[in-house]
């Protein structure tokens, strides 16, 4: 049995876009004025909330490096990074597809904002594959598990029911702050031994190890329902 709901992060789990958010960063600091900061230093806040990745950023001053940052969001070479859609991982596609195509249910928690979450998923031709989506726009993020809880109750499922993948420890967090099983991928952000002290119930290297566990093939155990 798979389970009942699946939610997925976006970026750097179902899309290969961790260079061109890096760059956007990147420019986006230095339109703002603010001292720069490495791309390991940029990578290690993907995935997480806008206030909790500034914050990590510039720990002395993260409420006017936020105010600085927003001032240039519009810039059009900020712009030319943050709106580009980023390609699909191979094989990410024909997962959504294959359980979708068996009922189970989808969602995305994203520290992507809600339009440009959006405009990826119309490029990817999934817009319609997502029961629900929980993005920077939304509240606290991750590793807060506010947007789980948020999409357990908006499609009526229990935490035994579903299971979080992605591929930062925050992802991991998140779902075990909700009593929720996550699944560490690591084609993204942090490494396998990382996402491992965030205690899921798998750490995968190919999205066809992903795809088996999701779906039950390959002997994989499934999912039993949440106790009510």
């Amino acid at each position: 049995m798979s389970p009942r709901l699946v939610v997925f992060d976006w970026d750097g789990t179902l899309t290969d876009s961790l260079e061109p958010i890096t760059a956007g960063i990147r420019v986006a600091i230095e339109r703002a004025g603010l001292p720069p900061r490495s791309d390991e230093a940029i990578r290690e806040i993907i995935g997480l909330g806008v206030a909790a990745g500034i914050a990590r950023l510039y720990p002395q001053a993260p409420g006017e490096a936020r105010v600085a940052l927003a001032n240039v969001q519009a810039d059009p070479a900020v712009r030319a990074h943050t709106e580009q859609p980023a390609p699909l991982f191979a094989g990410a596609r024909e997962l959504v597809e294959a359980l979708a195509g068996q009922g189970t249910l989808l969602a995305i928690a994203t520290g992507k904002g809600r339009d440009a979450l959006q405009r990826d998923l119309v490029a990817a031709g999934l817009a319609d594959r997502f029961a629900a989506v929980r993005t920077a726009d939304d509240g606290p993020g991750k590793p807060a598990p506010a947007p789980l809880l948020a999409l357990l109750e908006e499609t009526g499922t229990w935490p035994g029911e579903a299971v979080v993948v992605g591929d930062t420890l925050y992802d991991l967090q998140m779902a075990q702050a909700a009593g929720v099983e996550g699944i560490g991928v690591t084609w993204g952000v942090h490494p396998a031994e990382r996402l491992h002290t965030g205690g899921p119930r798998a750490v995968v290297e190919r999205l066809e190890d992903l795809s088996d566990l999701l779906t039950g093939r390959g002997g994989a155990s499934g999912w039993e329902s949440g106790s009510r």
